[in-house]
């Protein structure tokens, strides 16, 4: 029984990301709202906070899919964006995750947990007045704790080694919010390495 390691999100991520945010992004002219056209129109706040629910599908720990919670914080650094003539806005996000991921087929005793603490520069683009989309790249930190080796010669039976592993790689999102209210929002996010659905405050 073996582990995968944390690896360099392949392309197709990226692409798949960044096909996501571009189809998002022009399918909501059809829906008559100019609001992508009128800059500064959109929800004033100090602070995004939005819990989480993720999946992992990308890494393949023990060959199985990964799931946890975690939160974000985002804290707005230009109210109008990098493009002035449009609505848009760009924000600093960084929060923590937790990833589990369980064993494979038949094998048992064996877990692995990663805590992941990602940083990336957020750039939203509101493209109705109830919807608005973003590309966050940046970097993560994570932390990885494995149980595994179980039932190997010298151990009591049930037990298992304990490994661990750290370090920084790229990260890489496309997401949506969809916005019941300016206070309050459903948060949709797809990428490396993990993807997400929440909901935001923007107290």
């Amino acid at each position: 029984m073996t582990r995968k390691e944390r690896f360099l999100p392949p392309w197709s991520v990226v692409v798949a990301c960044a096909a996501f945010l571009l189809l998002t992004f022009a399918a909501h002219p059809a829906h008559a709202d100019d609001t992508i056209k009128h800059p500064g129109d959109h929800p004033a706040y100090d602070v995004e906070i939005e819990p989480h629910g993720l999946l992992d599908p990308w890494n393949d720990v023990y060959g199985t899919l990964g799931f946890g919670l975690g939160i974000r914080f985002g804290i707005p650094i230009v109210s109008n964006g990098f493009v002035p003539s449009i609505n848009n806005s760009v924000a600093i996000s960084f929060g923590g995750d937790w990833v589990h991921y369980g064993c494979y087929d038949n094998f048992t005793g064996c877990s692995a947990d990663y805590l992941e603490f990602p940083v990336t520069l957020q750039w939203n683009f509101y493209v109705s007045q109830h919807w608005s989309v973003f590309g966050e790249p940046g970097l993560y930190v994570y932390h990885g704790f494995f149980n595994d080796d179980c039932n190997v010669a010298g151990l009591p039976p049930g037990q298992c080694l304990v490994h661990t592993e750290t370090g920084v790689l790229p990260a890489f999102y496309a997401g949506a919010r969809y916005f019941f209210s300016d206070a309050i929002s459903l948060t949709m996010r797809v990428g490396f390495p993990t993807t997400s659905i929440g909901v935001s405050f923007f107290p």
